[in-house]
Protein backbone atom coordinates (compact mmCIF):
# COMPACT_ATOMS: atom_id res chain seq x y z
CA UNK A 1 0.00 0.00 0.00
CA UNK A 2 1.36 3.39 -0.97
CA UNK A 3 2.36 5.73 1.87
CA UNK A 4 0.63 8.96 2.77
CA UNK A 5 3.72 10.88 1.66
CA UNK A 6 3.38 9.61 -1.89
CA UNK A 7 -0.32 10.51 -1.94
CA UNK A 8 0.42 13.99 -0.65
CA UNK A 9 3.17 14.62 -3.21
CA UNK A 10 0.88 13.45 -6.04
CA UNK A 11 -1.84 15.82 -4.89
CA UNK A 12 0.65 18.72 -4.80
CA UNK A 13 1.82 17.91 -8.36
CA UNK A 14 -1.78 17.98 -9.60
CA UNK A 15 -2.36 21.31 -7.89
CA UNK A 16 0.77 22.79 -9.45
CA UNK A 17 -0.26 21.51 -12.90
CA UNK A 18 -3.73 23.07 -12.52
CA UNK A 19 -2.15 26.35 -11.43
CA UNK A 20 -0.02 26.34 -14.57
CA UNK A 21 -3.13 25.80 -16.73
CA UNK A 22 -5.07 28.51 -14.92
CA UNK A 23 -3.45 31.81 -15.75
CA UNK A 24 -3.05 34.49 -13.19
CA UNK A 25 -5.35 37.49 -13.22
CA UNK A 26 -4.35 39.62 -16.16
CA UNK A 27 -2.18 36.84 -17.56
CA UNK A 28 -2.44 35.21 -20.98
CA UNK A 29 -4.60 32.01 -21.13
CA UNK A 30 -2.97 28.78 -22.17
CA UNK A 31 -3.44 27.21 -25.61
CA UNK A 32 -6.01 24.57 -24.50
CA UNK A 33 -8.08 27.24 -22.78
CA UNK A 34 -8.00 29.45 -25.87
CA UNK A 35 -9.31 26.57 -27.99
CA UNK A 36 -12.07 25.86 -25.49
CA UNK A 37 -13.08 29.51 -25.43
CA UNK A 38 -13.07 29.72 -29.24
CA UNK A 39 -15.21 26.58 -29.47
CA UNK A 40 -17.66 27.90 -26.90
CA UNK A 41 -17.87 31.25 -28.74
CA UNK A 42 -18.56 29.47 -32.01
CA UNK A 43 -21.44 27.41 -30.61
CA UNK A 44 -22.78 30.44 -28.77
CA UNK A 45 -22.83 32.34 -32.07
CA UNK A 46 -24.73 29.51 -33.71
CA UNK A 47 -27.32 29.47 -30.93
CA UNK A 48 -27.69 33.24 -31.12
CA UNK A 49 -28.16 33.10 -34.88
CA UNK A 50 -31.07 30.68 -34.35
CA UNK A 51 -32.86 32.25 -31.42
CA UNK A 52 -32.06 35.96 -31.61
CA UNK A 53 -33.73 36.57 -34.96
CA UNK A 54 -37.02 38.33 -35.62
CA UNK A 55 -37.88 35.81 -38.36
CA UNK A 56 -37.17 32.76 -36.23
CA UNK A 57 -39.94 30.56 -34.90
CA UNK A 58 -40.34 26.97 -33.75
CA UNK A 59 -40.74 25.72 -37.35
CA UNK A 60 -37.38 27.23 -38.32
CA UNK A 61 -35.64 25.60 -35.36
CA UNK A 62 -37.18 22.22 -36.19
CA UNK A 63 -36.12 22.58 -39.84
CA UNK A 64 -32.55 23.23 -38.73
CA UNK A 65 -32.56 20.23 -36.39
CA UNK A 66 -34.01 17.86 -39.01
CA UNK A 67 -32.00 19.24 -41.94
CA UNK A 68 -29.75 16.10 -42.09
CA UNK A 69 -32.85 13.89 -42.16
CA UNK A 70 -34.36 15.98 -44.97
CA UNK A 71 -31.11 15.75 -46.93
CA UNK A 72 -31.05 11.94 -46.66
CA UNK A 73 -34.73 11.62 -47.66
CA UNK A 74 -34.32 13.98 -50.63
CA UNK A 75 -31.27 12.17 -51.99
CA UNK A 76 -32.76 8.72 -51.48
CA UNK A 77 -35.98 9.82 -53.21
CA UNK A 78 -34.02 11.29 -56.11
CA UNK A 79 -32.10 8.03 -56.53
CA UNK A 80 -35.17 5.83 -56.14
CA UNK A 81 -37.01 7.84 -58.81
CA UNK A 82 -35.03 6.05 -61.53
CA UNK A 83 -35.78 2.68 -59.90
CA UNK A 84 -39.51 3.44 -59.72
CA UNK A 85 -39.68 4.49 -63.38
CA UNK A 86 -37.93 1.25 -64.40
CA UNK A 87 -40.37 -0.67 -62.18
CA UNK A 88 -43.39 0.95 -63.86
CA UNK A 89 -42.00 0.11 -67.30
CA UNK A 90 -41.20 -3.47 -66.28
CA UNK A 91 -44.61 -4.17 -64.72
CA UNK A 92 -46.49 -2.57 -67.61
CA UNK A 93 -44.46 -4.57 -70.11
CA UNK A 94 -45.12 -7.81 -68.20
CA UNK A 95 -48.86 -7.13 -68.27
CA UNK A 96 -48.76 -6.48 -72.02
CA UNK A 97 -46.81 -9.68 -72.66
CA UNK A 98 -49.31 -11.76 -70.66
CA UNK A 99 -52.29 -10.10 -72.35
CA UNK A 100 -50.96 -10.69 -75.88
CA UNK A 101 -49.72 -14.23 -75.24
CA UNK A 102 -52.35 -15.60 -72.86
CA UNK A 103 -55.54 -13.55 -72.88
CA UNK A 104 -55.83 -12.28 -76.46
CA UNK A 105 -55.79 -15.79 -78.07
CA UNK A 106 -58.66 -16.83 -75.79
CA UNK A 107 -60.64 -13.73 -76.76
CA UNK A 108 -60.07 -14.25 -80.48
CA UNK A 109 -61.01 -17.95 -80.36
CA UNK A 110 -64.00 -17.98 -77.99
CA UNK A 111 -65.64 -14.53 -77.89
CA UNK A 112 -68.36 -13.28 -80.30
CA UNK A 113 -67.38 -10.81 -83.00
CA UNK A 114 -68.82 -7.73 -81.25
CA UNK A 115 -66.90 -8.51 -78.06
CA UNK A 116 -63.70 -9.07 -80.03
CA UNK A 117 -64.08 -5.65 -81.65
CA UNK A 118 -64.84 -4.08 -78.26
CA UNK A 119 -61.80 -5.58 -76.54
CA UNK A 120 -59.43 -4.74 -79.38
CA UNK A 121 -60.71 -1.16 -79.70
CA UNK A 122 -61.04 -0.24 -76.03
CA UNK A 123 -57.91 -2.06 -74.88
CA UNK A 124 -55.62 -0.48 -77.46
CA UNK A 125 -57.15 2.97 -76.94
CA UNK A 126 -56.45 2.80 -73.18
CA UNK A 127 -52.95 1.46 -73.86
CA UNK A 128 -52.20 4.32 -76.25
CA UNK A 129 -53.41 6.93 -73.73
CA UNK A 130 -51.42 5.40 -70.87
CA UNK A 131 -48.16 5.24 -72.81
CA UNK A 132 -48.54 8.73 -74.26
CA UNK A 133 -49.37 10.49 -70.99
CA UNK A 134 -46.74 8.63 -68.97
CA UNK A 135 -44.05 9.56 -71.48
CA UNK A 136 -45.15 13.21 -71.50
CA UNK A 137 -45.45 13.37 -67.71
CA UNK A 138 -41.91 12.09 -67.19
CA UNK A 139 -40.23 14.13 -69.94
CA UNK A 140 -42.14 17.44 -69.77
CA UNK A 141 -40.66 20.10 -67.51
CA UNK A 142 -43.17 21.26 -64.87
CA UNK A 143 -42.08 24.86 -65.37
CA UNK A 144 -39.70 27.12 -63.46
CA UNK A 145 -39.80 30.85 -62.64
CA UNK A 146 -37.34 33.07 -64.51
CA UNK A 147 -33.88 33.22 -62.92
CA UNK A 148 -33.18 36.73 -64.20
CA UNK A 149 -34.79 39.99 -63.20
CA UNK A 150 -38.16 40.48 -64.88
CA UNK A 151 -41.42 42.38 -64.47
CA UNK A 152 -43.31 39.25 -63.43
CA UNK A 153 -45.25 39.91 -60.20
CA UNK A 154 -44.11 37.76 -57.28
CA UNK A 155 -45.53 37.04 -53.86
CA UNK A 156 -42.29 36.18 -52.01
CA UNK A 157 -38.62 35.33 -52.36
CA UNK A 158 -37.44 31.73 -52.27
CA UNK A 159 -35.04 31.36 -49.34
CA UNK A 160 -33.10 28.61 -51.13
CA UNK A 161 -33.07 29.76 -54.76
CA UNK A 162 -32.95 33.47 -53.80
CA UNK A 163 -35.25 34.35 -56.71
CA UNK A 164 -38.77 35.84 -56.78
CA UNK A 165 -41.57 33.30 -56.50
CA UNK A 166 -44.74 33.95 -58.52
CA UNK A 167 -48.13 32.92 -57.18
CA UNK A 168 -48.64 29.15 -56.68
CA UNK A 169 -44.88 28.54 -56.99
CA UNK A 170 -43.10 26.39 -54.41
CA UNK A 171 -39.59 25.05 -53.92
CA UNK A 172 -38.93 21.33 -54.45
CA UNK A 173 -36.10 20.14 -52.24
CA UNK A 174 -35.62 16.98 -54.32
CA UNK A 175 -35.26 18.80 -57.65
CA UNK A 176 -33.56 21.69 -55.79
CA UNK A 177 -35.48 24.34 -57.74
CA UNK A 178 -38.76 26.24 -57.69
CA UNK A 179 -41.71 24.74 -59.57
CA UNK A 180 -44.60 26.67 -61.12
CA UNK A 181 -47.95 25.59 -59.64
CA UNK A 182 -46.22 22.77 -57.81
CA UNK A 183 -48.48 19.88 -56.82
CA UNK A 184 -45.93 17.36 -55.52
CA UNK A 185 -42.79 15.48 -56.48
CA UNK A 186 -43.76 12.09 -57.89
CA UNK A 187 -41.07 9.39 -57.56
CA UNK A 188 -43.01 7.17 -60.01
CA UNK A 189 -42.35 9.83 -62.66
CA UNK A 190 -38.94 10.89 -61.33
CA UNK A 191 -40.24 14.39 -61.94
CA UNK A 192 -42.19 17.14 -60.25
CA UNK A 193 -45.87 17.60 -61.06
CA UNK A 194 -46.30 21.25 -61.93
CA UNK A 195 -47.98 23.66 -64.28
CA UNK A 196 -46.96 22.19 -67.63
CA UNK A 197 -47.28 18.47 -66.85
CA UNK A 198 -50.18 18.43 -64.35
CA UNK A 199 -52.61 17.41 -67.10
CA UNK A 200 -50.34 14.60 -68.26
CA UNK A 201 -49.97 13.29 -64.70
CA UNK A 202 -53.70 13.24 -63.97
CA UNK A 203 -54.54 11.74 -67.36
CA UNK A 204 -51.98 8.99 -66.82
CA UNK A 205 -53.47 8.18 -63.39
CA UNK A 206 -56.98 8.17 -64.84
CA UNK A 207 -56.27 5.99 -67.86
CA UNK A 208 -54.00 3.64 -65.92
CA UNK A 209 -56.82 3.12 -63.40
CA UNK A 210 -59.27 2.50 -66.24
CA UNK A 211 -56.87 0.02 -67.86
CA UNK A 212 -56.26 -1.89 -64.62
CA UNK A 213 -60.01 -2.08 -63.94
CA UNK A 214 -60.56 -3.31 -67.49
CA UNK A 215 -57.95 -6.07 -67.14
CA UNK A 216 -59.20 -7.07 -63.70
CA UNK A 217 -62.82 -7.37 -64.81
CA UNK A 218 -62.05 -8.99 -68.17
CA UNK A 219 -59.89 -11.79 -66.80
CA UNK A 220 -61.93 -12.44 -63.65
CA UNK A 221 -63.36 -15.73 -64.96
CA UNK A 222 -59.95 -16.85 -66.23
CA UNK A 223 -58.45 -15.97 -62.84
CA UNK A 224 -61.02 -18.13 -61.02
CA UNK A 225 -60.32 -21.06 -63.34
CA UNK A 226 -56.55 -20.67 -63.01
CA UNK A 227 -56.74 -20.35 -59.23
CA UNK A 228 -58.93 -23.46 -58.95
CA UNK A 229 -56.53 -25.41 -61.16
CA UNK A 230 -53.48 -24.38 -59.11
CA UNK A 231 -55.29 -25.07 -55.84
CA UNK A 232 -56.50 -28.46 -57.05
CA UNK A 233 -52.98 -29.42 -58.09
CA UNK A 234 -51.64 -28.40 -54.68
CA UNK A 235 -54.30 -30.39 -52.80
CA UNK A 236 -53.70 -33.53 -54.85
CA UNK A 237 -50.00 -33.36 -54.09
CA UNK A 238 -50.62 -32.77 -50.36
CA UNK A 239 -53.51 -35.08 -49.41
CA UNK A 240 -53.88 -37.80 -52.04
CA UNK A 241 -51.60 -40.64 -53.02
CA UNK A 242 -52.80 -40.76 -56.64
CA UNK A 243 -51.04 -38.67 -59.29
CA UNK A 244 -52.34 -35.07 -59.62
CA UNK A 245 -54.13 -33.84 -62.74
CA UNK A 246 -51.69 -33.50 -65.59
CA UNK A 247 -51.02 -29.98 -66.86
CA UNK A 248 -48.43 -29.16 -69.45
CA UNK A 249 -45.70 -26.66 -68.68
CA UNK A 250 -47.38 -24.07 -70.87
CA UNK A 251 -50.72 -24.51 -69.07
CA UNK A 252 -49.05 -24.09 -65.69
CA UNK A 253 -47.34 -20.91 -66.85
CA UNK A 254 -50.63 -19.58 -68.22
CA UNK A 255 -52.35 -20.25 -64.90
CA UNK A 256 -49.67 -18.46 -62.92
CA UNK A 257 -49.56 -15.57 -65.40
CA UNK A 258 -53.31 -15.04 -65.19
CA UNK A 259 -53.17 -15.03 -61.39
CA UNK A 260 -50.27 -12.56 -61.48
CA UNK A 261 -51.97 -10.14 -63.85
CA UNK A 262 -55.27 -10.22 -61.94
CA UNK A 263 -53.64 -9.60 -58.54
CA UNK A 264 -51.40 -6.85 -59.96
CA UNK A 265 -54.09 -4.97 -61.87
CA UNK A 266 -56.63 -5.25 -59.05
CA UNK A 267 -54.15 -3.90 -56.51
CA UNK A 268 -53.06 -1.02 -58.76
CA UNK A 269 -56.69 -0.21 -59.60
CA UNK A 270 -57.55 0.18 -55.90
CA UNK A 271 -54.42 2.12 -54.91
CA UNK A 272 -54.14 4.33 -57.99
CA UNK A 273 -57.92 4.77 -58.10
CA UNK A 274 -57.85 6.32 -54.63
CA UNK A 275 -55.03 8.67 -55.67
CA UNK A 276 -56.90 9.64 -58.84
CA UNK A 277 -60.08 10.35 -56.89
CA UNK A 278 -58.15 12.55 -54.46
CA UNK A 279 -56.61 14.60 -57.27
CA UNK A 280 -60.01 14.85 -58.98
CA UNK A 281 -61.40 16.45 -55.81
CA UNK A 282 -58.46 18.89 -55.70
CA UNK A 283 -58.95 19.83 -59.36
CA UNK A 284 -62.67 20.40 -58.79
CA UNK A 285 -61.83 22.79 -55.94
CA UNK A 286 -59.09 24.55 -57.92
CA UNK A 287 -56.28 23.48 -55.57
CA UNK A 288 -53.03 21.56 -55.64
CA UNK A 289 -51.77 19.19 -52.97
CA UNK A 290 -49.54 21.91 -51.50
CA UNK A 291 -52.29 24.54 -51.62
CA UNK A 292 -54.68 22.17 -49.88
CA UNK A 293 -52.63 22.35 -46.67
CA UNK A 294 -52.05 26.11 -47.01
CA UNK A 295 -55.73 26.83 -47.62
CA UNK A 296 -56.81 24.74 -44.63
CA UNK A 297 -54.60 26.88 -42.39
CA UNK A 298 -55.97 30.05 -43.96
CA UNK A 299 -59.55 28.86 -43.40
CA UNK A 300 -58.87 28.35 -39.70
CA UNK A 301 -57.00 31.64 -39.34
CA UNK A 302 -59.72 33.72 -41.02
CA UNK A 303 -62.47 31.84 -39.22
CA UNK A 304 -61.03 32.98 -35.89
CA UNK A 305 -61.30 36.56 -37.16
CA UNK A 306 -64.88 36.05 -38.33
CA UNK A 307 -63.97 36.05 -42.03
CA UNK A 308 -64.47 33.54 -44.85
CA UNK A 309 -61.63 32.28 -47.02
CA UNK A 310 -62.14 32.26 -50.78
CA UNK A 311 -59.74 30.47 -53.09
CA UNK A 312 -58.73 32.99 -55.80
CA UNK A 313 -57.89 30.16 -58.24
CA UNK A 314 -61.30 28.47 -58.02
CA UNK A 315 -63.05 29.42 -61.27
CA UNK A 316 -65.97 27.04 -60.83
CA UNK A 317 -66.21 23.25 -60.81
CA UNK A 318 -66.61 22.83 -64.56
CA UNK A 319 -64.26 25.67 -65.44
CA UNK A 320 -61.51 24.19 -63.28
CA UNK A 321 -61.59 21.06 -65.42
CA UNK A 322 -61.62 23.14 -68.59
CA UNK A 323 -58.56 25.04 -67.39
CA UNK A 324 -56.70 21.81 -66.57
CA UNK A 325 -57.45 20.09 -69.90
CA UNK A 326 -57.22 23.27 -71.97
CA UNK A 327 -60.76 22.92 -73.28
CA UNK A 328 -61.93 26.05 -75.12
CA UNK A 329 -64.48 24.51 -77.49
CA UNK A 330 -66.81 21.54 -77.29
CA UNK A 331 -64.74 19.60 -79.82
CA UNK A 332 -61.72 19.87 -77.55
CA UNK A 333 -63.24 17.27 -75.20
CA UNK A 334 -62.57 14.78 -77.99
CA UNK A 335 -59.33 16.10 -79.47
CA UNK A 336 -57.64 17.16 -76.21
CA UNK A 337 -59.10 14.82 -73.58
CA UNK A 338 -60.10 11.55 -75.26
CA UNK A 339 -57.21 11.59 -77.74
CA UNK A 340 -53.47 12.29 -77.23
CA UNK A 341 -52.67 16.00 -77.40
CA UNK A 342 -49.52 18.01 -76.61
CA UNK A 343 -51.16 21.43 -76.29
CA UNK A 344 -49.92 23.76 -73.55
CA UNK A 345 -52.09 25.12 -70.70
CA UNK A 346 -54.04 28.38 -70.84
CA UNK A 347 -51.74 30.37 -68.55
CA UNK A 348 -47.97 30.70 -68.49
CA UNK A 349 -47.76 29.75 -64.81
CA UNK A 350 -46.49 33.20 -63.81
CA UNK A 351 -49.67 35.28 -63.82
CA UNK A 352 -53.03 33.76 -62.89
CA UNK A 353 -56.13 35.37 -64.33
CA UNK A 354 -59.53 34.05 -65.30
CA UNK A 355 -59.22 32.64 -68.84
CA UNK A 356 -61.11 34.78 -71.33
CA UNK A 357 -62.09 31.67 -73.29
CA UNK A 358 -64.28 30.56 -70.39
CA UNK A 359 -67.54 32.28 -69.63
CA UNK A 360 -68.24 33.62 -66.15
CA UNK A 361 -71.89 32.73 -66.57
CA UNK A 362 -71.10 29.09 -65.94
CA UNK A 363 -73.85 27.94 -63.51
CA UNK A 364 -71.27 25.82 -61.65
CA UNK A 365 -69.11 28.85 -60.85
CA UNK A 366 -68.97 29.70 -57.18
Amino acid sequence: MRSWRWQFSRMMRLCLRWCRLCPKRGGRPSKPQRKLRELWSYWKLLLNSLYFNSLTNSDTCLDCVFEPVYWIVDNVTRWFGVVFVCLVIALTSSVLVIVYLCLLPVILNTYPLQWIVWHLTYGHWVLMMVLFHYYKATTTSPGHPPQVKSDTPSVSICKKCIVPKPARTHHCSICNTCILKMDHHCPWLNNCVGHFNHRYFFSFCLYMTMGCMYCSVSCKDMFIEAYNAVELHRRWESYYQTPPPLFSFREKMVHKSVIFIWVLTSSVAVALGGLTLWHAILITLGETSVERHINKKEVRRLKEKGKVFRNPYHYGKINNWKVLFGVEETSHWLTRVLLPSSHTPHEDGLVWEFPQALTRRDPMTI
